[in-house]
């Protein structure tokens, strides 16, 4: 890369705190295009349980690296990275902003960041984070110090978080994190990011959860696991399999429970992944975290664009004029 290196706009948070809608209200203002960082938003047919932003959105505000894969392909952080970029590339080359948005901290960082990644670098899938959070301390360490006794040395072993941690890269990446575990505290980014995280109180992101899973239900969630399913397209240890609501369902769809149940239990499980989600981006000092309790999109937008402003970050240019679309 040449010259002043690109400036990119990233919009981070958990699960249906509303960051697409801040997102937009962005791309509203501003001669942009949004770049989704939504590791199940990239599977075609998979559009209720990933919560994906219909024909009309997509079109209007110019997503990309949505529906590019199908739910039988194992598709990969290294694989989405070079989407993402390439189209970071050709909005930034247009003079228009790429806005990064998504709850997937893995891609965030896969597309922003100086990181190396193998072929197979991959997102846990739910049941092997669950595997994770339900095994003993000791039982843990040791799996860790099997995989990679120098990391196991400079953890306790009573440290339960950062062991799990340590166990989830080593997942995710496909590297010792012994090797890796500098590089990745560094936070350097081969862009110009600045990085707003959009926050909630505890209970009313849960209660959002919620309501979002109560919509997914009557929008006909449970006819696209079903279809997903017979289809054999999605399912075993594709990364397809790892989208929120289709595992959750299975109880329902085999006959075994009521959808009520069903739900519940996605709701639970959604709860549980939006919790890592803000533990993951709190990590990162770059995050400017607003809180938007209370407030519109719109408004969280102009206070976003105030800010670039004032820091000089933004580009005049990129203004919309007042009602243009």
């Amino acid at each position: 890369m040449t010259g002043s290196p690109r400036k990119v706009l990233v919009i981070v948070g958990p699960t249906a705190a509303g960051k697409s809608a801040v997102a937009e209200a962005i791309a509203d203002r501003l001669d942009s295009e949004i770049v989704s960082a939504d590791s199940m938003q990239v599977y075609r047919g998979m559009d209720i349980a990933t919560d994906k932003p219909d024909l009309e959105r997509q079109r209007r505000y110019r997503y990309h690296v949505i529906d590019v894969a199908d739910p039988d392909e194992d598709f990969t952080v290294v694989r989405y990275r070079s989407l993402a970029r390439r189209a970071i590339s050709r909005i930034t080359g247009a003079g228009r902003l790429p806005i990064l948005v998504g709850g997937s901290g893995l891609y965030v960082r896969a597309v922003i960041d100086d990181l190396e990644f193998p072929p197979a670098a991959r997102d846990l899938s739910e049941s092997e984070r669950e595997e994770l959070e339900s095994a003993s301390p000791d039982g843990l360490w040791k799996k860790l110090h099997r995989t990679d006794p120098e990391a196991a040395a400079r953890i306790h072993r009573n440290n339960r978080r950062r062991v799990a941690r340590a166990l989830e890269f080593i997942a995710e990446t496909g590297q010792p994190f012994s090797d890796m575990q500098e590089r990745w505290a560094r936070y350097e980014s081969i862009y110009d990011p600045r990085i707003f995280g959009i926050q909630r109180d505890r209970q009313p992101l849960g209660a959002a959860i919620d309501r979002r899973v109560d919509r997914m239900i009557t929008a006909g969630l449970a006819d696209e696991a079903r279809r997903l399913a017979r289809s054999g397209r999605a399912g075993g240890r594709n990364t397809s399999a790892q989208a929120l609501g289709y595992k959750e369902l299975s109880g329902y769809l085999a006959g075994k429970e009521g959808l009520g149940e069903a739900a519940d239990s996605l709701k639970r499980a959604t709860k549980r992944f939006a919790k890592r989600q803000v533990t993951w981006f709190r990590a990162d000092g770059r995050v400017e975290w607003i809180d938007a309790e209370h407030l519109t999109p719109e408004v969280v937008a102009c206070q976003i664009i105030d800010v670039l402003r004032e820091d000089g970050w933004l580009d005049p240019g990129l203004m919309r004029a007042e009602g243009s679309g």
